[in-house]
């Protein structure tokens, strides 16, 4: 006589703890012996874990979880499909308890300048901006407003930003890229799903970025060349994150600091700081 198979969900539709371990597995490439390793976990217990033949304590799940690289979101994924409550919190950017933290991104921002800057979520949606930043978007788009807050739609749509990046297919294969490393951390996220769907429907993009370049690493740094009428505008990108988060929405913040790659740009920024060009 068989045992029957551990079910894959709970009544409420929450996938079961070993699903989603296996699938974090997947998503990563590692064996069920590689996490056991990394986790200092026997292989014979992660098994049973995975079968639903044994429940893992709060302990047990952090060590995996950090064996894995999971982000807070996804810890504590693992939390509730285990039947425990989650550890992080997720408290909006706004709100008063986040005070010292929304003080320090508004110091970033505002010590960027007269470079631009940007708070991003895991979404590529654009939180914040410095003033820096909007004055060179509007000089780019000679005033045109962008119909999109999200990053990734106004680099992808040809109505939006598309057409002043020189070098667009670099930069738009690096923001796949990076779409896809969330996908890959965050893979229940559905919302990073229909997000790639749609940028892959606008023009002209290729096919094959829709797979992940296996073994493909980007350049660590890539110049964005942009189109505009005092010349081409040359940057590049610093990616400020917060040490040990402890909450959730900072764990997911992105503050993407542009840089000047030569005199020229530079010389931009500070006229268009100066009022000088419009």
């Amino acid at each position: 006589m068989t045992a029957a198979p551990a079910p894959r969900r709970h009544p409420d539709g929450r996938p079961a703890i070993g699903v989603l371990l296996r699938e974090q597995r997947a998503a990563r490439r590692m064996s069920q012996l590689d996490l056991a390793n990394e986790s200092g976990v026997s292989a014979r217990h992660l098994g049973f874990i995975e079968i639903g033949r044994a429940q893992p304590s709060r302990e047990m799940i952090a060590r995996l979880a950090d064996a894995l690289g999971l982000p807070l979101r996804e810890h504590n994924a693992l939390l509730l499909a285990a039947g425990y409550a989650p550890q992080y919190g997720e408290r909006a950017l706004a709100s008063p308890s986040m005070g010292s933290m929304g003080q320090a991104i508004d110091l970033i921002l505002r010590h960027q300048e007269p470079y631009p800057a940007f708070v991003i979520s895991r979404r590529f949606e654009v939180l914040a901006a410095n003033d820096a930043a909007m004055r060179v978007n509007a000089f780019l788009m000679e005033g045109r407003s962008s119909p999109h807050t999200n990053l990734l739609r106004q680099v992808f749509d040809p109505d939006d930003f598309r057409p002043v990046i020189a070098n667009w297919p670099e930069v738009a294969a690096k923001f796949v890229r990076q779409l896809q490393d969330e996908m890959m951390a965050s893979p229940h996220d559905p919302a990073l799903r229909r997000l790639l769907d749609d940028i892959l429907r606008y023009p002209d993009v290729p096919a094959a970025w829709r797979l992940r370049a296996l073994g493909a690493e980007p350049d660590p740094v890539l110049t964005m060349v942009f189109n505009s009428r005092a010349g081409p505008l040359r940057f590049f990108e610093t990616i400020t994150t917060f040490a040990a988060p402890r909450d959730v929405t900072l764990d997911e913040l992105r503050i993407d600091c542009a840089f000047p790659a030569d005199d020229h740009t530079a010389q931009v920024c500070a006229r268009l700081a100066a009022g000088e060009l419009r």
